[in-house]
């Protein structure tokens, strides 16, 4: 139904991405748009640590040391798939680059330093692993093939079936390379949807062939916020947009109906988190409401050097509202399935901030490639899953450095995560979600001393490591991976749901055909369809979306890899 103003709940990169469209393909007036936020950084973050004290989830933990640079997460991008974000990104310039769009600025940052891992994998007492050996056996291949082959019109043959599920009589694929690659560089885990991974294995197939050394991944100049949400950000506020912050939106009011499935917003209710007033925003019959319905960074919480990140249980500002909407309409679905089981999708990750290279150097040396190229996972030494299995105890990414605009020419700044935070730390006895900032650098520079290769162990530099920290900041996630949660396809509502007038859904948890979640392409892709909606463009002008499971060179050559 055509709007001619619209109110965005969430200024994250699906939001974002639904304004620009507004705006050049709808043609509307940037002041005919409204955001409503509590911070504007999304899901792609990236800030100095002293701006982010104030944020909304940490205001209860102060932190002591507010020095360097934190980023919760970071995401890995490919042009081959990526191609609604590439289209947006060449709508907005660069912040960075005078006369390049974005995408233009990633482009020729990636051009001129091309993504080539050498030390994918790696476990103490065997150094660098040969990822190019899959280690798949007959059933994983069969097992994963009828995976591949499986037709959209029998997904929901895995609705509510975990990849444990799908896998139960054939444990021995989570004991594979190809498992621990696919597990760290998407962030699945077996408890994780069958139904989801099978969207990966369509898009991604053509990955088979690659990710031992991730040849196939992008990377932006710097962090995603700077390289990606400000040019987003610049540009709408440019053209007039409104983007209100520090605001949560608690409630929507709903036309009174005859038919109770007209879905029809009269108005917003939301707190304002500096001075705790009640506001209200009524909602006429001229404005589409797009709304951000979950984000994996709510309820996360920071630490720092030398004080673990605290457990935050909030349920979650948007997945809240989100309830809220699902609990008077049938079609909106299930929020719970993504947002009540913590076990299944937290993480915890650092920012390490160095006040020179040494650090870098030495991670340089033992995995043998430059800074920019790297996802390296350490695997246990020992049994650490409830099958009594080893898996990946902690993964890093030693971005190309300078990672901030700010950065000091002799700071260094490193990503690193744990993707299962209650496990216990082998050097400290305790869960990784209460270690310190310098207790998870002691737990990484212990993981890289049984991968050393010598003459001389990075142990013997231990102390002028930790001499360098500027600081290290801890940050609990409980909800990063919640969008790989177990589920069906009606857990999620549509972009549109059916008999909406005037609410759209936009982000990682609502359903849309054939696209995987946990990248910018699908949470760009939900807020163009949303703008094409509410501007009455029509949906034939959506960005074409490849299709490599119907590309026979790539699947024969994924078929050829799963021999390898």
């Amino acid at each position: 139904m055509r709007k001619n103003k619209a109110v965005m709940i969430g200024a994250g990169l699906a939001n974002m991405a639904a304004a620009v469209y507004l705006i050049q393909e709808g043609h509307w007036q940037g002041s005919d748009i409204t955001f409503y936020a509590l911070d504007q950084h999304g899901s792609n973050d990236g800030e100095p640590t002293h701006e982010a004290t104030d944020d909304y989830w940490n205001k209860n933990h102060p932190m002591s040391n507010t020095k360097g640079f934190i980023a919760r997460g970071g995401r890995m991008l490919n042009y081959r798939t990526y191609v609604d974000l590439m289209d947006l990104l060449d709508r907005v310039p660069s912040m960075t680059e005078p006369g390049l769009t974005a995408a233009q600025d990633t482009r020729d940052f990636d051009a001129k330093h091309p993504t080539y891992d050498k030390a994918r994998l790696m476990q103490g007492g065997r150094g660098i692993l040969d990822g190019g050996k899959l280690g798949l056996d007959n059933l994983d291949r069969q097992l994963l093939t009828q995976l591949i082959l499986m037709p959209d019109s029998e997904e929901t043959k895995l609705d509510n079936v975990t990849i444990a599920d799908y896998f139960a009589d054939d444990p021995h694929l989570f004991q594979t390379n190809f498992w621990y690659m696919w597990e760290t560089t998407f962030a699945f885990r077996t408890r994780s949807s069958a139904q989801e991974l099978r969207r990966y294995m369509h898009q991604m197939i053509y990955e088979f062939t690659q990710i031992e050394h991730l040849v196939g991944i992008n990377r932006t100049r710097y962090n995603q916020y700077e390289s990606i949400m400000m040019p987003l950000i610049n540009y709408l506020k440019d053209q007039g947009c409104q983007i209100i912050l520090d605001r949560r939106v608690t409630k929507f009011d709903f036309k009174d109906s005859a038919m109770t499935d007209e879905i029809t917003v009269t108005g917003l209710e939301m707190v304002n988190t500096q001075t705790d007033e009640k506001e209200h925003v009524d909602i006429d019959a001229d404005t589409g409401v797009i709304f951000t319905n979950g984000s994996i960074t709510d309820s996360a919480t920071l630490g720092d050097y030398d004080t673990p990140a605290p457990e935050n249980m909030d349920y979650g500002a948007a997945s809240s509202l989100w309830r809220q909407a699902a609990s008077q309409f049938y079609n909106l679905g299930n929020p719970d399935k993504f947002f009540n089981d913590r076990d299944a999708s937290e993480w915890l990750s650092f920012t390490l901030t160095t006040s020179d290279h040494l650090l870098l150097n030495e991670i340089t040396r033992i995995t043998t490639q430059l800074p920019g190229n790297a996802l390296n996972s350490f695997l246990s030494t020992e049994p650490i899953t409830p099958l009594g299995q080893i898996d990946v105890d902690m993964s890093i990414v030693v971005h190309h450095q300078p990672h901030f605009t700010t950065q000091k020419p002799n700071e260094a700044v490193i990503w690193g995560y744990f993707l299962y935070p209650r496990r216990q730390s082998p050097l400290f006895g305790k869960p990784y979600m209460e270690l310190t900032g310098r207790e998870m650098l002691l737990e990484l520079i212990d993981h890289l001393s049984q991968v050393d290769p010598g003459p001389v162990n990075i142990k013997d530099h231990e102390a002028e490591i930790l001499d360098s920290v500027v600081n290290n900041i801890p940050v609990y996630m409980p909800y990063a991976s919640a969008l790989f949660n177990n589920r069906a396809k009606l857990d999620r509502p549509e972009v549109i749901p059916d008999h909406s007038t005037n609410l759209a859904f936009t982000g990682e948890f609502v359903e849309q055909p054939y696209q995987m979640i946990f990248t910018e392409q699908s949470a760009v892709r939900s807020g163009e369809i949303a703008a094409y909606h509410f501007a009455g463009v029509p949906m034939s002008k959506l960005v074409d979306t490849p299709r490599y499971d119907r590309d026979l060179p790539t699947l024969l050559r994924a078929a050829k890899k799963m021999f390898s």
